[in-house]
Protein backbone atom coordinates (compact mmCIF):
# COMPACT_ATOMS: atom_id res chain seq x y z
CA UNK A 1 0.00 0.00 0.00
CA UNK A 2 1.56 3.50 -1.26
CA UNK A 3 -0.46 6.87 0.56
CA UNK A 4 0.38 10.00 -0.40
CA UNK A 5 0.47 13.07 2.17
CA UNK A 6 0.78 16.63 1.75
CA UNK A 7 -1.32 19.03 3.81
CA UNK A 8 -1.42 22.24 4.87
CA UNK A 9 -3.90 21.68 7.81
CA UNK A 10 -1.63 19.38 9.96
CA UNK A 11 -4.18 18.35 12.28
CA UNK A 12 -3.71 14.56 12.81
CA UNK A 13 -1.59 13.67 9.90
CA UNK A 14 0.98 12.40 12.18
CA UNK A 15 -0.85 10.01 13.93
CA UNK A 16 -2.47 8.99 11.00
CA UNK A 17 0.81 8.70 9.06
CA UNK A 18 2.00 6.82 12.18
CA UNK A 19 -0.96 4.24 12.22
CA UNK A 20 -0.46 3.79 8.22
CA UNK A 21 3.60 3.01 8.54
CA UNK A 22 2.53 0.66 11.23
CA UNK A 23 0.62 -1.57 8.78
CA UNK A 24 3.31 -2.04 6.25
CA UNK A 25 2.49 1.52 3.89
CA UNK A 26 4.83 3.36 2.52
CA UNK A 27 4.54 6.90 2.67
CA UNK A 28 5.19 9.40 0.30
CA UNK A 29 5.46 13.52 1.13
CA UNK A 30 6.14 16.58 -0.17
CA UNK A 31 8.03 19.87 1.33
CA UNK A 32 6.36 21.04 5.46
CA UNK A 33 4.18 17.46 5.75
CA UNK A 34 7.59 15.83 4.80
CA UNK A 35 9.56 17.75 7.63
CA UNK A 36 7.27 17.23 9.96
CA UNK A 37 6.88 13.27 9.73
CA UNK A 38 10.87 12.84 9.72
CA UNK A 39 10.88 14.78 12.42
CA UNK A 40 8.43 13.00 14.49
CA UNK A 41 10.31 9.26 13.63
CA UNK A 42 7.80 8.50 11.05
CA UNK A 43 9.68 6.53 7.87
CA UNK A 44 8.64 8.70 4.63
CA UNK A 45 9.86 8.74 0.99
CA UNK A 46 10.39 12.16 -0.70
CA UNK A 47 8.57 13.15 -3.57
CA UNK A 48 11.57 13.97 -5.91
CA UNK A 49 12.27 10.48 -5.21
CA UNK A 50 9.36 9.44 -6.66
CA UNK A 51 9.42 11.81 -9.61
CA UNK A 52 13.48 11.54 -10.27
CA UNK A 53 12.79 15.31 -10.41
CA UNK A 54 13.61 18.09 -7.57
CA UNK A 55 10.95 20.08 -6.22
CA UNK A 56 11.47 23.79 -7.85
CA UNK A 57 10.25 27.14 -8.10
CA UNK A 58 9.49 28.17 -4.65
CA UNK A 59 7.16 24.55 -4.64
CA UNK A 60 5.10 25.94 -6.96
CA UNK A 61 6.46 22.55 -8.87
CA UNK A 62 6.38 19.38 -6.96
CA UNK A 63 3.47 16.83 -7.87
CA UNK A 64 2.20 17.53 -11.48
CA UNK A 65 4.24 14.52 -12.45
CA UNK A 66 3.15 11.34 -14.49
CA UNK A 67 5.10 8.94 -12.05
CA UNK A 68 2.16 11.22 -9.45
CA UNK A 69 -0.74 10.76 -11.19
CA UNK A 70 -0.03 7.84 -13.51
CA UNK A 71 -0.20 6.08 -10.06
CA UNK A 72 -3.18 7.86 -8.70
CA UNK A 73 -5.67 7.41 -12.47
CA UNK A 74 -4.35 3.76 -13.81
CA UNK A 75 -7.51 1.78 -13.74
CA UNK A 76 -6.36 -1.36 -11.84
CA UNK A 77 -8.82 -3.39 -13.44
CA UNK A 78 -7.59 -2.61 -16.64
CA UNK A 79 -4.88 -4.48 -17.88
CA UNK A 80 -3.78 -1.84 -20.52
CA UNK A 81 -3.21 0.74 -17.94
CA UNK A 82 -1.57 -1.96 -15.43
CA UNK A 83 0.84 -2.99 -18.35
CA UNK A 84 1.74 0.94 -18.76
CA UNK A 85 2.43 1.60 -15.62
CA UNK A 86 5.04 -1.14 -15.95
CA UNK A 87 6.88 -0.31 -18.70
CA UNK A 88 6.94 3.08 -17.40
CA UNK A 89 8.24 2.20 -14.02
CA UNK A 90 5.35 3.98 -12.42
CA UNK A 91 3.58 2.44 -8.89
CA UNK A 92 0.18 2.78 -7.99
CA UNK A 93 -0.57 5.43 -5.06
CA UNK A 94 -3.78 3.95 -3.34
CA UNK A 95 -4.17 6.41 -0.44
CA UNK A 96 -3.91 10.25 -0.88
CA UNK A 97 -4.72 12.40 1.80
CA UNK A 98 -4.46 16.33 0.55
CA UNK A 99 -5.95 19.49 1.71
CA UNK A 100 -5.26 22.65 -0.12
CA UNK A 101 -3.28 25.92 0.82
CA UNK A 102 -5.39 28.15 3.17
CA UNK A 103 -6.55 30.53 0.52
CA UNK A 104 -9.86 31.28 2.44
CA UNK A 105 -7.85 32.15 5.70
CA UNK A 106 -5.74 34.08 3.87
CA UNK A 107 -8.30 36.44 2.34
CA UNK A 108 -9.87 36.67 5.65
CA UNK A 109 -6.82 38.59 7.30
CA UNK A 110 -7.54 42.27 7.15
CA UNK A 111 -4.42 43.52 5.35
CA UNK A 112 -4.39 40.66 2.71
CA UNK A 113 -2.64 42.00 -0.65
CA UNK A 114 -3.56 40.68 -4.26
CA UNK A 115 -0.16 38.81 -4.45
CA UNK A 116 -0.75 37.24 -0.98
CA UNK A 117 -3.79 36.07 -1.94
CA UNK A 118 -2.37 34.75 -5.53
CA UNK A 119 0.70 32.59 -3.97
CA UNK A 120 -1.85 30.92 -1.78
CA UNK A 121 -3.93 29.40 -4.67
CA UNK A 122 -2.92 25.93 -4.73
CA UNK A 123 -2.34 23.81 -7.92
CA UNK A 124 -0.65 20.44 -7.64
CA UNK A 125 -3.74 19.72 -4.76
CA UNK A 126 -7.15 20.14 -6.67
CA UNK A 127 -4.81 18.41 -9.51
CA UNK A 128 -4.63 15.52 -7.10
CA UNK A 129 -7.81 15.73 -5.55
CA UNK A 130 -9.40 15.60 -8.51
CA UNK A 131 -7.73 12.67 -9.94
CA UNK A 132 -8.06 10.21 -6.87
CA UNK A 133 -11.98 11.81 -6.75
CA UNK A 134 -12.14 10.53 -10.00
CA UNK A 135 -10.69 7.49 -9.90
CA UNK A 136 -12.42 6.83 -6.73
CA UNK A 137 -12.78 2.93 -7.08
CA UNK A 138 -9.14 2.29 -7.00
CA UNK A 139 -7.94 5.36 -4.38
CA UNK A 140 -9.34 6.23 -1.20
CA UNK A 141 -9.29 9.96 -1.07
CA UNK A 142 -9.15 12.56 2.32
CA UNK A 143 -9.22 16.33 2.31
CA UNK A 144 -10.18 16.49 5.59
CA UNK A 145 -8.70 15.33 8.29
CA UNK A 146 -12.43 14.33 10.49
CA UNK A 147 -11.97 11.11 7.73
CA UNK A 148 -8.36 9.86 8.88
CA UNK A 149 -10.47 8.15 11.60
CA UNK A 150 -13.08 6.56 10.00
CA UNK A 151 -10.50 5.33 7.02
CA UNK A 152 -8.17 3.85 9.61
CA UNK A 153 -10.69 1.86 11.23
CA UNK A 154 -12.22 0.15 8.04
CA UNK A 155 -8.46 -0.59 6.99
CA UNK A 156 -7.76 -1.99 10.55
CA UNK A 157 -11.57 -4.37 10.76
CA UNK A 158 -12.07 -4.89 7.17
CA UNK A 159 -8.58 -4.98 5.80
CA UNK A 160 -9.92 -2.50 3.31
CA UNK A 161 -12.22 0.67 2.72
CA UNK A 162 -15.18 0.14 1.22
CA UNK A 163 -16.94 1.65 -1.90
CA UNK A 164 -19.53 3.57 -0.06
CA UNK A 165 -17.05 5.48 1.94
CA UNK A 166 -14.79 5.88 -1.01
CA UNK A 167 -17.71 7.34 -3.17
CA UNK A 168 -18.57 9.20 -0.29
CA UNK A 169 -14.77 10.68 0.15
CA UNK A 170 -14.73 11.69 -3.81
CA UNK A 171 -17.80 13.52 -3.81
CA UNK A 172 -16.74 15.57 -0.59
CA UNK A 173 -13.45 16.31 -2.51
CA UNK A 174 -15.72 17.09 -5.55
CA UNK A 175 -17.95 19.87 -2.83
CA UNK A 176 -14.53 20.73 -1.65
CA UNK A 177 -12.86 21.69 -4.81
CA UNK A 178 -15.60 23.43 -6.48
CA UNK A 179 -15.94 25.81 -3.26
CA UNK A 180 -12.44 26.33 -3.27
CA UNK A 181 -12.42 27.28 -7.26
CA UNK A 182 -15.73 29.65 -6.82
CA UNK A 183 -13.99 31.51 -3.25
CA UNK A 184 -10.97 32.11 -5.51
CA UNK A 185 -13.42 33.75 -8.33
CA UNK A 186 -15.38 35.56 -6.41
CA UNK A 187 -12.52 37.00 -4.98
CA UNK A 188 -10.70 38.04 -7.72
CA UNK A 189 -13.76 39.40 -9.40
CA UNK A 190 -14.55 41.50 -6.22
CA UNK A 191 -10.93 42.40 -6.32
CA UNK A 192 -11.04 43.45 -10.35
CA UNK A 193 -12.97 46.80 -9.20
CA UNK A 194 -9.87 47.99 -7.15
CA UNK A 195 -7.15 46.40 -9.26
CA UNK A 196 -8.27 47.54 -12.72
CA UNK A 197 -10.32 51.12 -11.40
CA UNK A 198 -13.69 51.48 -11.54
CA UNK A 199 -15.61 50.09 -14.54
CA UNK A 200 -19.09 49.19 -15.33
CA UNK A 201 -19.28 45.78 -16.00
CA UNK A 202 -21.73 43.41 -17.04
CA UNK A 203 -23.28 40.55 -14.55
CA UNK A 204 -20.97 37.54 -14.98
CA UNK A 205 -22.00 34.84 -17.37
CA UNK A 206 -21.10 32.12 -15.09
CA UNK A 207 -21.63 32.96 -11.15
CA UNK A 208 -19.65 31.23 -8.83
CA UNK A 209 -20.47 31.27 -5.09
CA UNK A 210 -19.14 30.00 -1.77
CA UNK A 211 -20.98 30.03 1.09
CA UNK A 212 -19.96 28.16 4.87
CA UNK A 213 -22.76 25.92 6.74
CA UNK A 214 -22.90 28.10 9.90
CA UNK A 215 -25.47 26.10 11.71
CA UNK A 216 -28.00 23.96 11.46
CA UNK A 217 -31.87 24.99 12.08
CA UNK A 218 -34.32 23.24 14.03
CA UNK A 219 -36.46 24.28 10.82
CA UNK A 220 -37.62 26.65 8.12
CA UNK A 221 -39.85 29.28 7.49
CA UNK A 222 -42.14 26.71 9.04
CA UNK A 223 -41.99 23.01 10.94
CA UNK A 224 -41.83 20.78 8.27
CA UNK A 225 -39.24 22.41 6.33
CA UNK A 226 -36.04 21.66 7.11
CA UNK A 227 -32.87 24.18 7.23
CA UNK A 228 -29.44 25.67 7.98
CA UNK A 229 -27.84 28.92 7.75
CA UNK A 230 -24.68 29.48 5.61
CA UNK A 231 -22.27 32.29 5.66
CA UNK A 232 -20.26 34.04 2.77
CA UNK A 233 -16.44 32.98 3.71
CA UNK A 234 -15.72 36.53 4.05
CA UNK A 235 -18.44 38.53 4.67
CA UNK A 236 -18.13 42.39 4.76
CA UNK A 237 -17.87 44.00 8.87
CA UNK A 238 -21.35 45.47 9.22
CA UNK A 239 -23.19 42.30 8.38
CA UNK A 240 -25.50 39.96 10.38
CA UNK A 241 -22.79 37.11 9.86
CA UNK A 242 -20.74 39.02 11.68
CA UNK A 243 -22.52 39.51 14.63
CA UNK A 244 -21.89 37.48 17.73
CA UNK A 245 -24.37 36.28 20.00
CA UNK A 246 -23.95 36.81 23.52
CA UNK A 247 -27.46 35.63 24.87
CA UNK A 248 -30.56 33.24 24.29
CA UNK A 249 -31.13 30.44 22.45
CA UNK A 250 -29.83 29.37 18.97
CA UNK A 251 -31.22 31.70 15.97
CA UNK A 252 -34.41 30.32 14.15
CA UNK A 253 -34.37 30.55 10.39
CA UNK A 254 -37.29 33.67 10.57
CA UNK A 255 -35.22 35.31 13.36
CA UNK A 256 -32.14 35.56 10.58
CA UNK A 257 -34.70 36.64 8.02
CA UNK A 258 -35.51 39.08 9.95
CA UNK A 259 -33.14 40.33 11.92
CA UNK A 260 -31.49 40.59 8.16
CA UNK A 261 -34.49 43.18 7.67
CA UNK A 262 -34.34 45.10 10.34
CA UNK A 263 -30.63 45.66 9.65
CA UNK A 264 -30.67 46.73 6.19
CA UNK A 265 -33.39 49.19 7.02
CA UNK A 266 -31.38 50.63 10.11
CA UNK A 267 -28.43 51.38 7.70
CA UNK A 268 -30.35 54.32 5.89
CA UNK A 269 -29.98 55.61 9.30
CA UNK A 270 -26.98 57.92 10.67
CA UNK A 271 -28.43 59.67 13.70
CA UNK A 272 -29.95 57.53 16.74
CA UNK A 273 -32.12 55.37 15.47
CA UNK A 274 -34.19 52.07 16.24
CA UNK A 275 -35.90 49.94 13.65
CA UNK A 276 -38.26 47.52 14.58
CA UNK A 277 -39.24 44.41 12.21
CA UNK A 278 -41.72 41.62 12.29
CA UNK A 279 -42.41 38.87 9.43
CA UNK A 280 -40.04 40.48 7.54
CA UNK A 281 -41.50 44.17 7.53
CA UNK A 282 -40.96 47.19 9.50
CA UNK A 283 -43.41 47.87 12.04
CA UNK A 284 -42.11 50.84 13.66
CA UNK A 285 -38.90 53.26 13.22
CA UNK A 286 -37.80 56.11 14.41
CA UNK A 287 -34.61 58.60 15.18
CA UNK A 288 -34.05 60.87 18.33
CA UNK A 289 -31.74 62.77 20.31
CA UNK A 290 -30.11 59.30 22.06
CA UNK A 291 -31.03 55.75 21.57
CA UNK A 292 -33.44 55.85 24.44
CA UNK A 293 -35.91 58.68 22.68
CA UNK A 294 -35.51 56.57 19.81
CA UNK A 295 -36.93 53.41 21.11
CA UNK A 296 -39.44 54.90 22.62
CA UNK A 297 -41.00 56.65 19.85
CA UNK A 298 -40.42 52.99 17.72
CA UNK A 299 -42.48 51.01 20.54
CA UNK A 300 -45.59 54.21 20.33
CA UNK A 301 -45.08 53.34 16.33
CA UNK A 302 -46.96 50.10 17.05
CA UNK A 303 -46.63 49.08 20.60
CA UNK A 304 -48.83 45.38 19.43
CA UNK A 305 -47.02 44.74 16.62
CA UNK A 306 -43.69 45.33 17.72
CA UNK A 307 -44.86 41.60 20.63
CA UNK A 308 -42.06 39.28 19.68
CA UNK A 309 -40.47 41.72 16.92
CA UNK A 310 -36.65 42.16 16.45
CA UNK A 311 -35.24 45.12 17.57
CA UNK A 312 -32.17 46.97 15.88
CA UNK A 313 -30.05 50.24 17.20
CA UNK A 314 -27.23 51.71 15.92
CA UNK A 315 -26.16 52.70 19.27
CA UNK A 316 -25.21 51.29 22.74
CA UNK A 317 -27.90 50.08 24.25
CA UNK A 318 -28.01 51.25 27.83
CA UNK A 319 -29.75 50.70 31.26
CA UNK A 320 -32.88 52.73 30.46
CA UNK A 321 -33.11 51.45 27.10
CA UNK A 322 -32.49 48.01 28.14
CA UNK A 323 -35.63 48.17 30.93
CA UNK A 324 -38.01 49.51 28.31
CA UNK A 325 -37.26 46.26 26.47
CA UNK A 326 -38.02 43.99 29.24
CA UNK A 327 -41.20 45.27 29.56
CA UNK A 328 -41.98 43.38 26.99
CA UNK A 329 -41.56 40.53 24.89
CA UNK A 330 -39.18 40.32 21.76
CA UNK A 331 -36.91 37.96 20.21
CA UNK A 332 -33.86 39.94 19.40
CA UNK A 333 -32.02 42.74 20.30
CA UNK A 334 -29.18 43.61 17.70
CA UNK A 335 -26.83 46.63 18.71
CA UNK A 336 -23.57 47.73 18.61
CA UNK A 337 -23.11 47.24 22.06
CA UNK A 338 -24.72 46.63 25.26
CA UNK A 339 -23.38 48.44 28.40
CA UNK A 340 -23.06 45.51 31.62
CA UNK A 341 -25.72 46.79 33.24
CA UNK A 342 -28.11 46.34 29.93
CA UNK A 343 -26.99 43.31 29.77
CA UNK A 344 -28.00 42.55 33.19
CA UNK A 345 -31.56 43.61 32.68
CA UNK A 346 -31.70 42.05 29.63
CA UNK A 347 -30.10 38.66 30.44
CA UNK A 348 -33.22 38.10 33.20
CA UNK A 349 -35.27 36.75 30.22
CA UNK A 350 -34.16 33.20 29.06
CA UNK A 351 -35.21 33.13 25.66
CA UNK A 352 -34.60 37.01 24.39
CA UNK A 353 -31.77 36.85 22.10
CA UNK A 354 -28.72 39.65 22.13
CA UNK A 355 -26.24 40.02 19.04
CA UNK A 356 -23.54 42.41 19.56
CA UNK A 357 -22.69 44.08 15.89
CA UNK A 358 -19.59 47.09 16.61
CA UNK A 359 -19.76 47.71 13.17
CA UNK A 360 -23.26 47.66 12.28
CA UNK A 361 -23.37 51.20 10.71
CA UNK A 362 -21.32 49.90 7.86
CA UNK A 363 -22.95 49.49 4.45
CA UNK A 364 -21.82 46.66 1.83
CA UNK A 365 -19.20 47.06 -0.63
CA UNK A 366 -20.03 48.48 -3.96
CA UNK A 367 -20.63 45.72 -6.51
CA UNK A 368 -22.26 43.60 -3.90
CA UNK A 369 -25.41 41.58 -5.73
CA UNK A 370 -28.10 40.84 -4.25
CA UNK A 371 -29.86 36.91 -4.79
CA UNK A 372 -33.30 35.28 -5.01
CA UNK A 373 -33.70 31.73 -5.84
CA UNK A 374 -36.51 30.77 -8.07
CA UNK A 375 -37.10 27.56 -9.20
CA UNK A 376 -34.92 26.19 -11.87
CA UNK A 377 -32.54 29.33 -11.58
CA UNK A 378 -31.70 32.78 -9.84
CA UNK A 379 -32.05 36.12 -10.02
CA UNK A 380 -29.14 38.24 -9.60
CA UNK A 381 -29.42 41.88 -9.46
CA UNK A 382 -27.39 44.93 -7.70
CA UNK A 383 -28.33 46.30 -4.21
CA UNK A 384 -31.09 49.14 -3.67
CA UNK A 385 -28.19 51.69 -2.54
CA UNK A 386 -29.67 54.34 -3.55
CA UNK A 387 -32.92 56.35 -2.04
CA UNK A 388 -33.32 58.66 -3.93
CA UNK A 389 -31.93 61.64 -6.37
CA UNK A 390 -29.70 64.42 -5.23
CA UNK A 391 -32.24 66.58 -6.40
CA UNK A 392 -36.12 66.23 -5.40
CA UNK A 393 -38.24 67.24 -7.26
CA UNK A 394 -41.82 69.65 -5.55
CA UNK A 395 -44.00 69.67 -8.17
CA UNK A 396 -47.03 71.14 -6.36
CA UNK A 397 -48.26 74.57 -5.63
CA UNK A 398 -47.09 74.54 -1.96
CA UNK A 399 -43.73 73.42 -1.13
CA UNK A 400 -43.14 71.28 2.13
CA UNK A 401 -41.97 72.81 5.40
CA UNK A 402 -38.64 72.38 6.39
CA UNK A 403 -40.09 69.70 8.94
CA UNK A 404 -42.07 68.26 6.60
CA UNK A 405 -39.69 67.38 3.93
CA UNK A 406 -37.26 65.76 7.37
CA UNK A 407 -40.27 63.83 8.04
CA UNK A 408 -40.71 62.81 4.46
CA UNK A 409 -37.18 61.29 4.24
CA UNK A 410 -37.66 59.34 7.07
CA UNK A 411 -40.51 57.80 5.83
CA UNK A 412 -38.85 57.08 2.28
CA UNK A 413 -35.83 55.22 4.45
CA UNK A 414 -38.18 53.19 5.97
CA UNK A 415 -40.87 52.58 3.00
CA UNK A 416 -37.76 51.05 0.99
CA UNK A 417 -37.55 48.18 3.32
CA UNK A 418 -41.35 47.25 3.36
CA UNK A 419 -42.47 44.63 1.06
CA UNK A 420 -44.53 46.04 -1.73
CA UNK A 421 -47.25 47.25 -2.50
CA UNK A 422 -45.51 49.90 0.52
CA UNK A 423 -46.93 52.82 2.04
CA UNK A 424 -45.16 54.99 5.90
CA UNK A 425 -46.87 57.63 7.18
CA UNK A 426 -44.79 59.65 9.90
CA UNK A 427 -44.34 62.46 12.06
CA UNK A 428 -42.46 63.88 14.66
CA UNK A 429 -39.31 61.49 13.91
CA UNK A 430 -40.95 58.31 13.76
CA UNK A 431 -43.65 56.15 12.26
CA UNK A 432 -47.38 56.15 12.55
CA UNK A 433 -48.68 53.77 10.38
CA UNK A 434 -47.80 51.07 8.02
CA UNK A 435 -48.80 49.44 4.85
CA UNK A 436 -47.01 46.71 3.50
CA UNK A 437 -47.15 43.68 0.47
CA UNK A 438 -50.81 44.87 -0.78
CA UNK A 439 -51.85 44.22 -4.48
CA UNK A 440 -52.71 47.23 -5.10
CA UNK A 441 -51.59 50.97 -3.74
CA UNK A 442 -55.33 52.29 -1.95
CA UNK A 443 -55.67 49.12 -0.42
CA UNK A 444 -52.17 49.67 1.33
CA UNK A 445 -52.51 53.36 2.20
CA UNK A 446 -55.90 52.91 3.59
CA UNK A 447 -54.41 50.26 6.03
CA UNK A 448 -51.55 52.54 6.58
CA UNK A 449 -54.26 54.95 7.73
CA UNK A 450 -56.35 52.39 9.64
CA UNK A 451 -53.35 50.94 11.77
CA UNK A 452 -52.15 54.09 12.54
CA UNK A 453 -51.19 55.29 16.13
CA UNK A 454 -51.98 58.80 16.52
CA UNK A 455 -53.50 61.97 15.25
CA UNK A 456 -52.48 61.84 11.59
CA UNK A 457 -53.25 65.69 11.30
CA UNK A 458 -49.77 66.92 10.02
CA UNK A 459 -48.67 64.32 8.75
CA UNK A 460 -46.64 63.04 5.88
CA UNK A 461 -46.69 59.93 3.86
CA UNK A 462 -44.15 57.60 1.87
CA UNK A 463 -44.96 55.29 -0.96
CA UNK A 464 -42.80 52.96 -2.83
CA UNK A 465 -43.63 52.92 -6.21
CA UNK A 466 -45.86 55.92 -8.19
CA UNK A 467 -49.16 56.71 -7.31
CA UNK A 468 -51.15 54.98 -10.14
CA UNK A 469 -54.42 57.33 -9.63
CA UNK A 470 -55.31 60.19 -7.80
CA UNK A 471 -57.08 58.16 -4.85
CA UNK A 472 -54.20 57.77 -3.22
CA UNK A 473 -53.39 61.23 -2.43
CA UNK A 474 -57.61 61.80 -2.02
CA UNK A 475 -57.18 58.90 0.76
CA UNK A 476 -54.22 60.77 2.30
CA UNK A 477 -55.64 64.03 2.42
CA UNK A 478 -59.21 63.34 3.77
CA UNK A 479 -56.92 61.46 6.86
CA UNK A 480 -54.94 64.87 7.60
CA UNK A 481 -51.87 64.27 5.88
CA UNK A 482 -50.44 67.20 4.52
CA UNK A 483 -47.63 65.72 2.10
CA UNK A 484 -46.27 63.12 0.27
CA UNK A 485 -43.44 61.45 -0.68
CA UNK A 486 -42.86 58.81 -4.43
CA UNK A 487 -41.26 58.01 -7.28
CA UNK A 488 -43.36 59.02 -10.04
CA UNK A 489 -42.89 58.12 -13.42
CA UNK A 490 -46.97 57.53 -13.63
CA UNK A 491 -48.72 58.77 -16.98
CA UNK A 492 -51.10 59.94 -14.84
CA UNK A 493 -49.06 61.84 -12.45
CA UNK A 494 -50.36 64.92 -12.95
CA UNK A 495 -53.83 63.48 -11.41
CA UNK A 496 -52.37 63.38 -8.56
CA UNK A 497 -50.63 66.37 -7.79
CA UNK A 498 -53.54 67.93 -9.36
CA UNK A 499 -55.22 66.60 -6.24
CA UNK A 500 -52.72 67.28 -3.83
CA UNK A 501 -52.91 70.97 -5.03
CA UNK A 502 -56.68 71.13 -4.62
CA UNK A 503 -55.87 69.56 -1.33
CA UNK A 504 -53.25 72.39 -0.50
CA UNK A 505 -50.82 69.37 0.31
CA UNK A 506 -47.46 69.70 -0.72
CA UNK A 507 -46.20 66.61 -3.34
CA UNK A 508 -42.06 65.50 -3.49
CA UNK A 509 -41.11 63.60 -6.45
CA UNK A 510 -37.72 61.32 -5.91
CA UNK A 511 -37.37 59.64 -9.02
CA UNK A 512 -36.01 56.47 -7.61
CA UNK A 513 -38.58 53.24 -7.51
CA UNK A 514 -38.48 51.05 -4.45
CA UNK A 515 -39.91 47.37 -4.99
CA UNK A 516 -39.39 44.72 -2.66
CA UNK A 517 -40.91 41.54 -3.05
Amino acid sequence: MRVLISVSDKRGVAGFARRLAEMGAEIISTGGTHKLLEEEGIPVTGISEVTGFPECLDGRVKTLHPAVHGGILAMRDKEEHMEQLKKLNIQTIDIVAINLYPFRETIRKQEVTLEDAIENIDIGGPAMLRSSAKNHRDVVVICDPSDYGPVLEELIEKGGVSYATKYRLALKVFDHTAAYDAMIAEYLRKEGARVLGKTEEDLPETLTLTFEKAQELRYGENPHQKAAYYKEVRPYEGSLARAVQLHGKELSFNNINDANGALEALKEFEEPAVVAVKHANPCGAAVGENIYEAYGKAYEADPVSIFGGIIAANRTIDRETAEEIHKIFVEIVIAPDFTEEALAVLRQKANIRLLELPSIGQTPPEGELDLKKVSGGLLVHSRDDLLFQEELQVVTKRQPTPDEMEQLKLAMKVVKHVKSNGIVIARDNRTLGIGPGQVNRIWAVENAIRQATGDLQGAVMASDAFFPFDDCVAAAGAAGITAVIHPGGSLKDQDSIDKADELGMAMVITGVRHFKH
